[in-house]
């Protein structure tokens, strides 16, 4: 053996010895992507459940909401009505109510004469 063939089987040993330290992290990166795989497999698995448990959600969530807009709607026809009553009243008895006071504020002030009241302040020395 020549110095040239040694110098090949040592060199091919060195090149032996890289390709050795570059696969030990190529297979950890096929383990990681072995995981992701997984991973994402599994997630795509329970991704349909929670998805048809969001869909029930959503729909409950529409049909009460309706019943609320239905209660909403029947609270504002009972405001209404509230109202028309409230309007109906005061014509029908704040009115002649206010008459009747106004009309015994006279009488009394006919009777006293028109006097003002005494005041009660007590008189100065």
């Amino acid at each position: 053996m020549t110095g040239g063939d040694i110098a090949g089987l040592i060199a091919a040993g060195v090149f032996a010895i890289l390709v050795g330290f570059l696969a030990i992290p190529l297979i950890k990166l096929g383990r990681v992507f072995d995981e992701t795989s997984a991973a994402i497999r599994e997630a795509s698995e329970n991704i349909t459940p929670l998805l048809e448990e969001a869909t029930t959600t959503i729909s409950e969530t529409n049909k009460q909401i309706a019943r609320v807009d239905s209660i909403t709607s029947s609270v504002d026809e009972a405001t209404k009505n509230l109202s028309s009553l409230v309007a109906l009243f005061a014509a029908s008895v704040g009115r002649p109510m206010i008459k009747i006071a106004g009309f015994s504020a006279g009488v009394r002030a006919a009777i006293t004469g028109g006097r003002p009241r005494a005041s009660r302040a007590t008189p100065k020395n």
